[in-house]
């Protein structure tokens, strides 16, 4: 991770930590590396942006950027990450950029910058982009006469992307309830016109955005609105979306929730049986629940563990050619359809799991019960001396051996914070907290906390 930005873009406070200038320099370096890279044609960078007040004006200064520096600029304007995604690789743009802070409340931003590909820029670009923020690089021209780039309307790419979604499905949603919580942020722009076009009976929440009301109250992050609903209005199923709509979340007819992690099992499930699951593998991070584990053993089916992060399991699934994997938040990746995590995707896809079940959605994930988790954060004064400490480790080994295969304990650093996080599955929710603590009381008493 750079100074600015980190493993899901340039994020922060609006006018506070991103600030219109920094977007503005994005656009003037992207504008300027992607013309020099191709001096022998016109460069096109298309822009996405999600529902809060702060995303027009950054949008304004990334486009004014990009045209300034002679590349012209193509505004998708409220769409959702996965659609930029998309968009990028099937109409030939040479990088496209998502507005969004996607969970994060409205105040906060960030700017996404996605390859040709459709994949997120690699390290060595953005490390170049973030000495041109810092003034390391020498200025870059500014275009003159009609070398001057421009903006162009391009919300047929919105459309264009609505249309592949629906393409992916192979059977109708007739007859079915469907409720979608759409976070007032980018599913409101998309997500309904898809299930009523598959013909299903849509009930629809939080799709009114007005600025400063995205994620508030609703969305995959605040789930318990959408239980409400679905049971309130009689549904079959329910999708919850974040701001960006990159991931989503469940809720069966009963109101119970249905995880990141219970999607990946319930439909690569199925895959496995359709000989769609490439090596019979799914693509995991360390903070899956120990449930799935369990319940993908019982199946016969593979896993592979990366650290916590889409952009890590996309890479482990792109290196290996594995066609599923994901997050427990609900950031699940589907690589022979999409390059990114896809909300609106996963939602069709766990639809069409259900519908070949013939089942019920609380069906769909009874039988990989997630175990009681108990997660404690703890901030110390070096995170490396704290996971090194030989008291530390003992505990954590008398913690794992009273587990054995009944659950497991994980301590890790964070990636943006001076704080050790504790994690522990059990049986009970009890053992849970009595082992959390243990290995607490253990990093107090070595007097490594701050």
């Amino acid at each position: 991770m750079g100074k600015y930005f980190g493993t899901d873009g340039f994020r922060g406070e609006a006018n506070v930590d991103l600030k219109v200038m920094h977007a503005f320099k994005v656009g003037r370096f992207l504008g300027w590396y992607y013309k020099n890279q191709h001096p022998d044609r016109r460069c096109r960078i298309v822009i996405g942006k999600d529902t809060r007040r702060s995303s027009y004006m950054f949008e304004d200064a990334l486009s004014s950027g990009i045209t300034a520096s002679g590349a012209d600029a193509y505004l998708m304007h409220v769409t959702t990450t996965p659609s930029v995604a998309y968009i990028v690789r099937v109409d030939g743009f040479d990088c496209g950029i998502m507005i969004s802070a996607s969970h994060n409340p409205y105040y906060d931003n960030g700017i996404k910058v996605i390859s040709g590909s459709g994949e997120k820029i690699d390290d060595e670009t953005i490390d170049r982009i973030e000495e041109y923020l810092d003034g390391r690089i020498g200025e870059i021209p500014l275009a003159l006469r009609d070398d001057i780039g421009r903006t162009v309307d391009y919300a047929a790419g919105r459309n264009r992307y609505i249309g592949y979604l629906i393409s992916t499905v192979n059977r109708a949603f007739k007859d079915k309830d469907v409720a979608l919580d759409c976070a007032n942020g980018s599913a409101s722009s998309i997500a309904k016109p898809v299930f009523d076009a598959l013909g299903a009976r849509t009930h629809v929440m939080a799709c009114e955005p007005n600025g400063t009301n995205i994620n508030e109250g609703v969305g995959s992050t605040h789930i318990d609105r959408l239980r409400e609903f679905v049971v309130k209005e009689g549904c079959d199923i329910g999708f919850a979306y974040d701001g960006d709509a990159d991931r989503c979340l469940c809720v069966d007819e009963k109101g119970q929730v249905i995880n990141g992690d219970q999607i990946m099992y319930a439909c690569g499930k199925l895959m496995k049986e359709e000989g769609e699951l490439s090596d019979d593998m799914i693509v995991v991070t360390v903070m899956s629940n120990f449930g799935l584990f369990k319940a993908l053993d019982r199946e016969g089916l593979k896993y592979e563990k990366t650290q916590v992060g889409d952009r890590y399991v996309y890479e482990c699934m792109s290196k290996n050619g594995y066609s599923l994997g994901g997050e427990q938040s609900g950031h699940i990746i589907f690589s022979k359809l999409a390059t990114t995590g896809d909300g609106i995707l996963t939602s069709l896809k766990l639809m069409e799991v259900m519908l070949e079940r013939k089942c019920s959605a609380s069906a769909l994930a009874e039988d990989c019960p997630m175990y009681p988790q108990c997660l404690k954060n703890v901030r110390v004064k070096d995170k490396r001396t704290a996971l090194d400490n030989k008291a530390v480790q003992e505990a954590v080994d008398r913690a794992a051996a009273e587990l054995s295969d009944s659950g497991r304990i994980l301590v890790r650093e964070s990636g943006t914070e001076p704080v050790i996080r504790v994690m522990v599955e059990a049986p009970s929710e009890e053992q849970c907290e009595q082992l959390v603590d243990s290995v607490i009381a253990v990093i107090e008493r070595e007097g490594l906390t701050a």
